[in-house]
């Protein structure tokens, strides 16, 4: 039986975040099909503009023939009737099977009737960023949305404790390229992290008004003090990289833009509505928090199996985007700008290559883009009885003599268009060239 809200239902489902492509969700009636449950909404721009990861084709239209070309051992996939389900059996059959099947919700198809999408782009305009109003609207063509968990809190009707507390992170790439195809010029990628060096052009471009000291190498160090210490860099300057729901409210980091820095004031009401989830004096639970977030990705092991992932980008995309032009049988605009001085036997190699293998480059640069992209969420409930079954894992807080358990789950899977290649290509020179200048 398919799902279908109307408009009686728009005011159940409240405002809780969005990316660049879509609006995420909450329910807050009492339907049982419903409770626990997130929406993801897809979003149409305003303005086309490849800033804001939208092509001038239609994005919402089925897979180009090349797509089709890429993705063709996902026989489900090329033969999606649009790109809403393409996106979701990629998640379902290419994503699920890298990340976990445990750790990954597909979603399921939940059709919207028009006047459900009007209403509930009325109630949430006053919620949303400005520059994400200004960018992207509800998409009114698109009559469904997925429904899926709310990775927020603990499944409905197993509640043991009297809260749930989750933490969202933006781990971003883990890992230094040592591709040869690097350029000598964009040297410094070998050396200074990709998130390092995106810092600084956002504080150029006045997106962010400080640099965040997070490192991502720290957080997939496999070294608890370094993890530690990444943690406490992302709570101090959130941007859009770090949230924290209570009970599924937000309680720290911002909705859908980004959060600069956490402020004393922002700092002293966190701690003030963490009394009650760590049993500690006033000063001391923030810190305890930040060491429990830290325990529980040091011993779930996600990060390694997300680095693997990542690092299926194993000649970075000064190499892949040789292998997108062989794919997609355009003149190579990478050694146009490179010069034919600088055209060495390297970048020859990389378009004497087979089909075959300029697919696969491409095809697993783009999973690794889903990759680099996606957020951890990870959610946490005290644990009263340690004889009680659970299929949860536990984590032992000493400071504060607490048990907890706690589930993990990637979200935020999207799918990248192939025409995003060139436009990750363009980006990447322009983060190099404005950090070696600054």
């Amino acid at each position: 039986m398919e799902l279908v809200l109307e408009l009686k239902d728009a005011d159940d489902w409240i405002y809780r975040g969005e990316g660049a492509a879509n609006l995420v969700l909450a329910y807050s009636g009492s339907s049982p099909t419903f409770v626990g449950k997130v929406l993801r909404i897809q979003k149409a721009p305003r303005i086309e503009s490849p800033i804001n990861g939208y092509d001038s084709e239609d994005s919402h239209s089925a897979l180009t023939n090349d797509e089709c070309l890429l993705w063709r051992e996902t026989e489900d996939l090329v033969s999606a009737p649009t790109r809403e389900i393409a996106e979701q059996l990629y998640v379902q059959h290419v994503i699920s099977p890298l990340l976990g099947y445990e750790h990954v919700d597909a979603g399921n198809r939940v059709f919207l009737s028009k006047e459900f999408l009007k209403t509930v782009e009325k109630n949430i305009l006053s919620q949303r960023p400005s520059q994400r109003v200004d960018a992207a609207m509800v998409n009114a063509q698109c009559d469904f949305a997925l429904l899926m968990s709310d990775h927020s809190v603990f499944p409905y009707g197993n509640l043991q404790g009297n809260f749930c507390i989750s933490v969202e992170i933006k781990p971003k790439c883990g890992f230094l390229p040592v591709s040869r195809f690097i350029s000598e010029e964009n040297d410094i990628k070998r050396s200074i992290t990709r998130f390092e060096m995106h810092q600084s052009i956002k504080l150029h471009q006045r997106e962010i008004s400080e640099i965040s000291e997070y490192n991502p190498l720290d957080l997939f160090s496999g070294s608890k003090d370094r993890m530690h210490k990444a943690i406490k860099a992302l709570f101090v300057t959130p941007q859009n990289n770090f949230r924290v729901f209570l009970n599924g409210s937000l309680i720290l980091g911002g909705l859908g833009g980004g959060a600069d820095s956490t402020s004393c004031m922002i700092g002293e009401a966190f701690e003030n509505v963490l009394n009650g989830v760590i049993q500690a004096d006033g000063g001391q639970r923030t810190s305890n928090f930040l060491h429990l977030v830290t325990e529980a990705i040091s011993r779930s092991g996600l990060l390694d199996r997300l680095l693997e992932v990542q690092k299926l980008d194993n000649i970075d995309i000064e190499g892949a985007i040789h292998a997108y032009y062989n794919l997609v049988c355009q003149p190579c605009i990478a050694c146009r700008d490179l010069g034919g001085e600088k055209l060495s036997a390297r970048y020859a190699y990389l378009h004497s290559m087979s089909s075959d293998e300029s697919l696969k480059i491409v095809r697993d640069y783009l999973i690794a883009a889903t990759a680099k992209d996606l957020s951890l969420m990870i959610s946490f409930r005290t644990r009263e009885d340690r004889d009680v079954e659970s299929p949860y894992n536990g984590v032992f807080l000493d400071s504060t003599n607490q048990r907890f358990e706690y589930k993990e789950s990637f979200i935020d899977l999207d799918m990248k268009p192939l025409k995003k290649m060139e436009l990750y290509y363009e980006r990447d020179q322009q983060i190099v060239n404005c950090y070696s200048q600054m």
